[in-house]
């Protein structure tokens, strides 16, 4: 197998570890606060809307060391030790307690941005301009598989389950923390690229592949070279473009992975079915983002597409499934209360076409987050690891924004709000993208600057 090869299936097996770790971790997500509800008559009183706050404002804070982080320990052990924090998260649920729940959730929040830093400069170094795009799809493909395990189980083995019993939630949770720890594992198997290329040089002779020992003292000039490059991209043309693109993620994430569950499991027009709905919404939403993912790394192996047209088809799907929202859902079904709303929007409630829009919203998705990976890995191969830091603190704060907003405001003006960003974010995005053929040319490194 030759190093190329190599790097592929290194990257899938990336794909596949996240599979693992977040077929786990989003199941948890999913079922959390059904079973907090039936832990609140004990001694355990934490929430999960809490936990998700906790996370998300430790996960924004954190991105600006995590660049740190992964230059001193390097991409792979710093996935390894952050999947073991999220399989500690997990298994917390076993036999739960308030200050155990909550400190967990600090720590997720510092390792999820040294996992996701971590996964943006491994997906770099083992791609290059040529196979970046299809690496992206690869990648999100297999991850976005999580959506679809998880989700299946939740429809058919918590069917019509008024009451979470600990025998059920104990089984659930060590099989959760297991499948975790199986993703966390296989992040050893992933081989340091230099290797490959240091293997590819004795093969042929040459000696320029060879990569010395990185001392100590040069691990720590890395670090603080990481951390100030952090701060010079966050101001540079090309971030705060792409930070209008990122936003717009970040509000979409919100949206289907939280918002949307919680308007159709409140819709009493949809019957005894309403709560079963939510997790085939899931199911649906991880369809489309896998065949999102498949068909974009497919085409990114033809540069005569680019990224723009599936970043505009992507806009484009994301605006179909709004207007269909729109007329779909009743505009209070965000806020509406433990009773459900028996309101009707503009049409009779249709569960086809609410399951219809989990399906757009997760191929939509994928087109913006395959591309956006895509760019950044080819803008920034030489100092990726700040590039995908800047990435995710400004989507998970932007999520964490959302999350705060989708207690308070109507449907109507959610949709708004993504509507606008999506449509500048989109802009933004074609602005880079027609100019990052001069700005790898012009071959900046902020890291020297």
């Amino acid at each position: 197998m030759n190093p190329e090869s190599k790097k592929q299936l290194n990257v899938i097996l990336l794909g596949v570890a996240f599979m693992f770790m977040f077929t786990a971790f989003q199941t948890c997500g999913n079922v959390a606060q059904t079973v907090i509800t039936n832990l609140n008559d004990t001694n355990f009183h934490g929430s999960g809307y809490t936990s998700m706050a906790i996370i998300y404002g430790v996960f924004s804070a954190s991105n600006l060391i995590s660049p740190s982080v992964v230059a001193i320990a390097g991409p792979q052990l710093s996935m390894f030790f952050s999947g073991i924090f999220y399989s500690i998260y997990i298994a917390i649920f076993i036999e739960p307690s308030t200050w155990s729940f909550y400190t967990a959730s600090v720590f997720l929040g510092v390792a999820a941005a040294i996992l996701w830093t971590a996964q943006g400069n491994c997906l770099t170094i083992n791609s290059n301009e040529n196979t970046i795009g299809r690496n992206s799809g690869i990648f999100w493909a297999l991850l976005q598989s999580s959506l679809f395990f998880g989700n299946l189980y939740i429809y058919f083995a918590w069917q019509g389950k008024t009451h979470i019993a600990a025998n059920d939630r104990r089984t659930v949770f060590i099989a959760l923390t297991v499948i975790s720890l199986v993703g966390t594992v296989l992040f050893f198997l992933i081989r340091n690229p230099q290797d490959l290329n240091t293997e590819e040089g004795e093969i042929s002779g040459g000696a320029d592949n060879l990569v010395e020992p990185t001392s100590d003292q040069s691990k720590m000039t890395r670090a603080a070279d990481a951390f100030k490059s952090s701060i010079k991209l966050c101001f540079t043309k090309e971030i705060l473009l792409l930070s209008i693109t990122t936003a717009y993620t970040g509000l979409e994430l919100t949206f289907f992975s939280g918002v949307y569950g919680t308007c159709i499991g409140a819709v009493n027009k949809f019957g005894a079915e309403e709560k079963s709905l939510i997790g085939l919404s899931g199911i649906f939403i991880g369809i489309g983002e896998i065949l999102g993912g498949g068909l974009f790394g497919l085409l990114s192996k033809s540069h005569h597409f680019g990224r723009n047209p599936v970043v505009m088809f992507g806009i484009i799907i994301h605006f179909i499934a709004f207007y269909l929202i729109f007329y779909n859902m009743p505009n209070d079904a965000p806020i509406a209360s433990m009773r459900g709303t028996d309101h009707i929007a503009y049409m009779e409630p249709s569960k086809e076409v609410a399951i219809f829009c989990s399906f757009l919203l997760g191929l939509g998705d994928s087109c913006f987050n395959t591309q956006l990976l895509s760019i950044l890995g080819y803008l920034y191969a030489e100092d990726s690891a700040p590039a995908f830091a800047i990435f995710k603190f400004i989507q998970s704060i932007c999520a964490a924004v959302a999350f705060f907003y989708s207690n308070y405001l109507l449907l109507q003006w959610q949709l708004l709000i993504m509507a606008v960003v999506g449509f500048f974010g989109t802009i933004s995005f074609f602005t880079v993208e027609w100019e990052a053929p001069a700005f790898v040319a012009r071959n900046i490194d902020y890291s020297s600057i």
